[in-house]
């Protein structure tokens, strides 16, 4: 199967067939199919992965940029949705989108860990697919996902290993990512990260409490709620008693003006 994302009209197009002419299935169709599927009717299962692809490609629509080729990607999705349908308990009273959401960006993140440029051990990446795997089987068996403490006491290991070896699989992200954004102006992540070198750090620290002696002690008041203690623009308007546009202001004020002066 061949895969084409086309930016333009925010689709994917796979070769010889026409995306907007692939079959969704209702959800009455696909328990009927997967009751098929249970008596063996292996064409059950063809219908299901074929009635379900049009899932593969609005997930791998977030991956754009990630991959040099989408058509891997697309069969990679494809190859998540497939264990799904395989894994799928009728039972459970879930519906096949919620479990396979999960399994299909779980196989093209793995992907794209494993094609990745930063290399992580064998031992921890052999952990990390061994604590992702029982969680699959655990959540399908349960029908809630379970903890990392409970993964870790089925696999026989120690919560921290289970959770550090899962996140050294995570995506490394930009400096430059947003992440956060509460209707004021965002927050990057590297204005979170703290310079650590001595001199940087100490000429820093003395020109910044110099910069904020020069503001008002509104200012002051709402710098240190928002960025020492993480309150949004709306709870300080709450407990001030002034609106989140007031507050906005203030804040951009305040930043304006330690910038004059920091310059």
């Amino acid at each position: 199967m061949k895969g084409d994302f086309n930016l333009a009209k925010h689709k994917v197009e796979i070769t010889g067939v026409n995306t907007n002419e692939i079959e969704v299935l209702t959800s009455s169709e696909t328990e009927e199919l997967f009751k098929k599927l249970k008596d063996g009717d292996k064409s059950a299962k063809e219908r299901l992965i074929n009635g379900n692809l049009k899932l593969v490609l609005s997930i791998l629509k977030k991956y754009t940029g990630r991959c040099d080729n989408l058509d891997d990607l697309f069969q990679v999705g494809v190859i998540g949705l497939t264990k799904a349908i395989d894994n799928f308990n009728v039972d459970l009273g879930l519906k096949l989108s919620t479990y396979a959401i999960p399994m299909i960006s779980g196989e093209i993140r793995r992907y794209l860990r494993d094609n990745s440029l930063l290399r992580v051990s064998r031992s921890v990446k052999d952990l990390a697919y061994k604590a992702i795997q029982k969680r699959d089987e655990l959540t399908n068996s349960l029908g809630y996902v379970p903890s990392y403490e409970v993964i870790a006491k089925e696999l026989g290991e120690s919560e921290l290993d289970v959770l550090t070896s899962l996140e050294a699989l995570s995506d490394p992200i930009s400096i430059f990512e947003p992440i956060y954004n509460d209707g004021g102006d965002t927050i990057y992540l590297y204005e979170q990260l703290e310079d650590k070198r001595d001199d940087a750090d100490i000429e820093t620290k003395l020109a910044l409490k110099k910069a904020i002696n020069d503001l008002s002690e509104r200012e002051k008041n709402i710098l240190d709620k928002r960025y020492v203690i993480g309150k949004t623009q709306m709870e300080i308007a709450s407990e001030l008693g002034i609106s989140q546009a007031q507050v906005s202001r203030l804040e951009k004020n305040a930043i304006k003006t330690l910038k004059k002066i920091l310059k």
